[in-house]
């Protein structure tokens, strides 16, 4: 049997439900994505409704159940070099300009498949040489951030990865993983992939050079997206920079950050 329908009841629960969890705000008009993305889960479990299905996320024997539906609704598409010009800024202007002779550390505070942190890496690798830097990347969902340890994609997302960055980083499939790429391993080395969820108290990471929360934030509402920033500015480093998406703002959200162009904030 296919569900192609939801009721308004039934996926007001699914809303609060994530909210509670993810801390996400779904839109009513984001009713078809749920039904698309969850429509498989209610035909592998041969559940009859959206009602019944809801009923065993809430259950005690539906925990594993339920990390899975929050994994789908909750990953989002992304691809290399999104918003080319933070990674311009980071090249151009915030390594120029970094002071101590420590380890440079850039967080990826929602990494999904792990284009983000890798696009990052590349950049690192090409400004800083063999000095040291790392990248922290998180995200809620366990089955992306296994993925993103791969360091394997397809080859046609390679279209906004600057050339010599391909030449200089990445490696391409041959014989059966023809079609495909792998990102070479001495980037990946540098990467420590972690499940965090923001909306929760967050472990001891350390303070960073450089936050990237791009991409996640337009799904919270104000009072989360100012709870998800107490608890990042603590690990942001004086004079540190939080980037977040040229769709997304933190107008009302923290005065304490300047703005240093829209979407680039830094710590005073």
């Amino acid at each position: 049997m296919e569900y192609t329908a939801i009721t308004d009841q039934e996926f007001g629960k699914y809303q609060q439900l994530l909210h509670r969890i993810a801390g996400i705000n779904l839109s009513s008009a984001k009713k078809p994505l749920l039904v698309g993305r969850l429509r498989k889960r209610l035909n592998h479990g041969n559940f009859k409704s959206f009602d019944e299905y809801y009923q065993f996320l809430t259950s005690d024997s539906g925990q594993d159940e339920l990390r899975m539906a929050v994994e789908l609704l909750t990953t989002n598409e992304t691809y290399f070099f999104r918003e080319p010009r933070h990674f311009d800024f980071l090249a151009q202007h915030i390594l120029p300009e970094r002071r101590h002779g420590g380890a440079f550390r850039v967080w990826s505070a929602a990494c999904s498949s792990g284009e983000e942190p890798y696009s990052i890496a590349m950049v690192l690798a090409d400004k800083l040489g063999e000095q040291p830097w790392e990248i922290v990347a998180s995200d809620l969902s366990t089955r992306m951030l296994e993925r993103a340890r791969t360091g394997h994609y397809a080859l046609v997302r390679t279209e906004k990865i600057p050339s010599a960055y391909f030449t200089s980083y990445c490696l391409n499939g041959t014989g059966a993983q023809e079609g495909t790429f792998l990102v070479q391993r001495k980037l990946g080395d540098r990467i420590r992939f972690v499940q965090i969820n923001l909306n929760k108290n967050l472990p001891r990471l350390g303070e960073f050079d450089v936050i990237f929360l791009r991409n996640v934030m337009i799904y919270f509402d104000m009072e989360t997206k100012r709870q998800v920033i107490s608890r990042l500015l603590p690990h942001l480093g004086s004079k540190g920079y939080l980037l977040v998406s040229h769709s997304e703002s933190l107008n009302g959200v923290t005065d304490t950050l300047k703005v240093i162009t829209p979407s680039i904030y830094q710590k005073p």
